[in-house]
């Protein structure tokens, strides 16, 4: 299972693995109180994807295109999530106040359509 989460929400026991997919530490958050399993910021949208995007709910479905065809390098990341996914709950964990449009959520979608 995948779950997808923010990193401000209070950690719980059914999150299983908690892996914070951010390219930047979230601010407010100590690393030693994140309750972070992994950092895989590798898999994180590229600083100039980011920056265009800029959470901007308008540019969502170019943004979610964008960013797969960037996953697209990274088969070798995604395929250690879907491992992970295979044997107990992974939760995606993310900074951003939109909770619908981050890449969290683009991740999530393409870790259970294959």
């Amino acid at each position: 299972m995948v779950r997808v989460k923010r990193i401000y929400d209070e950690p719980a026991t059914e999150d299983g693995t908690r892996i914070l997919v951010d390219r930047l530490w979230p601010r407010g958050i100590a690393k030693d109180k994140a309750r972070i399993d992994e950092w895989l910021k590798e898999i994180a949208p590229s600083d100039e994807l980011r920056q265009w995007f800029g959470h901007d709910p308008a540019r969502w479905d170019e943004f979610r295109e964008r960013y797969r065809r960037e996953l697209d390098a990274k088969a070798e990341l995604l395929d250690g999530l879907r491992k992970l996914a295979a044997g107990g709950t992974v939760t995606l964990l993310f900074a951003a106040k939109d909770e619908k449009h981050n890449n969290a959520v683009v991740l999530k979608e393409i870790l259970v359509e294959q």
